[in-house]
């Protein structure tokens, strides 16, 4: 990584009037962190939206850190469009910042504060451009990920790079835990680069386009297994999508999660379950996938131990979605 506009002793009691955008967990210490150190004059969330069995309508979790607060919230359903836009103007604040919030920004939403737009990205810009960078830096097997703190543009997420600061991945690295770790990493890196931003002694720097790599939005889909895939490929997708989508195969046309696994030498039929010195084992395209932690369709997380027990037949089937 080549590190830039280094932020080492940059906090300073400079305060600005911000309008923060963002939605989800991972913008709450983002915001927490504005808050104690700016003044935060709205925020702009997604709408309520139906979750849960009874699909009752709920507020994101940045509305209620909002609400909380005392802050004013705008939901827009689509930001650009032009009452949107004339009611972020009346906000009147000196510089907009952003956290997966959702929706792209046109280029007259990004003008309105004289201190343009800033992104809380989770990756180190210009590899994981899109909305899943921290699945997919798991998936690619890369050592290292980080945050970027950049002035937007009207791409995706292509504008200049005001700072960034990198952190090793754990061997056991899953989306929970390095989601956990990049959103508190976001908030702090923010609050340093700000200052230095606003004063103008922290320039931006263009992002090198020859050396951008995407990380498209995940779908549920994307969880099956395809077990003529490496063990080592499988192994990376089932911690990149921990909690969510999760990694899934079927077996006897029921559903099968997969929640925890390792990876060994040896091989065997592609989705083929063996026994394998006193282990379970799943032939891949390359090496075996030992499963720690299954759920059939229907039923609770079980050890792969207590599962055979229960369904002897397993061992010696040929597991789907391949």
């Amino acid at each position: 990584m080549i590190e830039f506009n280094s932020v080492d002793n940059p906090r300073s009691e400079t305060v600005a009037k911000v309008v923060f955008m963002g939605t989800p967990d991972f913008a709450v210490p983002v915001l927490r962190q504005l808050i104690a150190h700016h003044e935060v004059i709205g925020v702009v969330t997604q709408p309520d939206r139906p979750a849960g069995r009874n699909r009752q309508l709920q507020m994101s979790p940045i509305k209620q850190v909002a609400l909380e607060a005392g802050i004013p919230v705008q939901q827009p359903e689509k930001i650009r469009r032009a009452e949107a836009v004339t009611e972020l103007r009346q906000w009147s604040p000196d510089v907009y910042i952003v956290a997966a919030f959702g929706q792209l920004l046109p280029q007259a939403v990004l003008d309105i504060p004289p201190h343009g737009s800033i992104n809380v990205h989770a990756s180190l810009l210009p590899r994981w451009r899109g909305a899943a960078p921290i699945q997919a830096v798991i998936r690619a097997g890369d050592a290292e990920t980080g945050i970027t703190i950049m002035k937007m543009d009207a791409g995706l997420d292509t504008g200049a790079m005001l700072s960034q600061r990198a952190i090793s991945l754990a061997p056991d690295e899953t989306g929970q835990s390095l989601h956990d770790k990049l959103s508190i990493l976001g908030g702090e890196l923010l609050i340093d680069t700000l200052p230095g931003y606003l004063s103008g002694t922290i320039p931006p720097v263009p992002q090198d386009d020859a050396l951008a790599t995407f990380a498209p939005r995940i779908e549920k889909e994307e969880g099956r297994i395809n077990w003529h895939e490496s063990a080592a490929q499988i192994e990376r997708t089932m911690r990149a999508f921990t909690p969510w989508p999760g990694t899934y195969t079927s077996w006897e046309s029921k559903g099968l999660k997969i929640h925890g696994g390792t990876i060994g030498a040896g091989s065997a039929e592609a989705g083929r379950v063996i026994e394998r010195g006193g282990q379970i084992a799943v032939g891949t395209g390359d090496g075996l996938f030992y499963p720690t932690r299954v759920q059939l369709e229907g039923r609770g997380v079980v050890s792969i131990t207590d599962f055979v027990r229960g369904y002897p037949a397993f061992v010696g089937a040929v597991l789907g979605g391949s």
